[in-house]
């Protein structure tokens, strides 16, 4: 069994607008093991981004941390240790832990790359945060391992150019290349490939894949299209309204879904085999987060929708030992409903073309 570096318990995140209070993480749970990549799946606002901010130590104006653990144990200067990320103070979180043991990559690099700074200056100075006995020589060598880690060639050439002078999957590998500079135990990938065409998409994903395999790397992968992270993620946590509503391995969450709103975002892939002319969407928007959610949030879109949804919300039912979904429809009292069609087939076109 491989250990958890990272234990998230019950926490809950708000933020104070003029509209009120706005509760965009509500309860949420889930463990990382070490070399593990983990998906948080869900659309723009379900909390995704807000529920990974308090890993890295983000903290905003008018943002509150209401309750929970974050747990994570790295090997600090004194061997391994382990803190809870909500209750350390800012100096060890900078010094130790920040850009250090835990990297992010976002989803437009030009928000993380300095448009007046060369492109082999900006990797030293992040490998001098952490390495700061290297000599000119040694900065030098490391820079080129980093660039050449990412698969960018004409090394030299490219450490010698601005971030505009490079495509948008170019600088998409530097930005990785300076997550990594610092050899970090967890990565938090942040919609990393949104903002790029779908051949450079898939390269990226590829060499996410790559180099957390190679270095052993714990991964947590934001994203809003399942279809992203079906070859990336060993689990995935379908969030709606800042809970999860379904977790599973990659397999019981792309080959067996059961709660209605998966079926929806799985729906929503396009899918070159599938002959409909419109591409599935799920009605309606997310919930008013400033109010209070009565019973299960995504009933008020849910076709598949019971009387008892919109009185009392679902607890996790268990499907197997390692997938779970909040949806009544699991409890044995629920009558039998049977996921789309379109899914169902494009689930059985999955499982062939996996076995073939």
């Amino acid at each position: 069994m491989k250990e958890t570096i990272l234990k998230v318990k019950n926490l809950a995140v708000s933020y104070t607008t003029y509209r009120g209070k706005v509760r965009s993480v509500r309860g949420l749970s889930f463990k990382l093991k070490k070399g593990e990549t983990l998906a948080l799946v869900g659309e723009s606002g379900c909390g995704k981004s807000a529920s990974v901010k308090p890993i890295m130590g983000e903290h905003e104006a008018n943002q509150v941390i209401e309750s929970g653990e974050i747990t994570f144990t790295y090997d600090g200067p004194q061997g391994e240790e382990t803190v809870d990320l909500l209750k350390i103070d800012d100096e060890k979180m900078q010094q130790e832990i920040k850009g250090k043991q835990i990297a992010m990559i976002f989803q437009d690099p030009m928000t993380s790359l300095d448009p007046t700074m060369k492109i082999g200056k900006q990797i030293a100075e992040a490998i001098k945060t952490s390495s700061s006995d290297l000599s000119s020589e040694e900065l030098t060598d490391k820079v080129r391992e980093l660039i050449d880690m990412v698969g960018i060639g004409h090394i030299d050439t490219v450490m010698n150019q601005y971030p505009h002078q490079l495509s948008g999957g170019m600088r998409q590998r530097i930005v990785i290349a300076i997550a990594l500079s610092s050899d970090p135990s967890l990565l938090i990938c942040d919609e990393p490939t949104t903002a790029l065409d779908v051949t450079i998409q898939a390269r990226i994903l590829n060499l996410i894949k790559k180099l957390q395999r190679e270095r052993g790397l714990s991964v947590i992968f934001i994203t809003h299209n399942l279809g992203v992270v079906a070859n990336v993620a060993d689990r995935v946590n379908v969030m709606y309204a800042g809970k999860i509503i379904e977790t599973g391995s990659s397999e019981d969450i792309f080959f067996d879904p059961r709660h209605p709103y998966t079926w929806g975002l799985l729906s929503a892939v396009p899918d070159v085999h599938d002959n409909e002319e419109k591409l599935p969407t799920i009605n309606g928007t997310i919930p008013d987060l400033t109010k209070e959610i009565v019973g299960d949030a995504f009933a008020p879109r849910n076709p598949y929708a019971l009387e008892i949804d919109f009185k009392e919300e679902p607890p996790m039912f268990s499907v197997n030992e390692h997938h779970e979904a909040a949806t009544w429809l699991l409890d044995e009292r629920a009558p039998k409903i049977e996921m789309p069609e379109l899914l169902q087939q494009r689930i059985m076109r999955m499982r062939g073309e996996v076995y073939d």
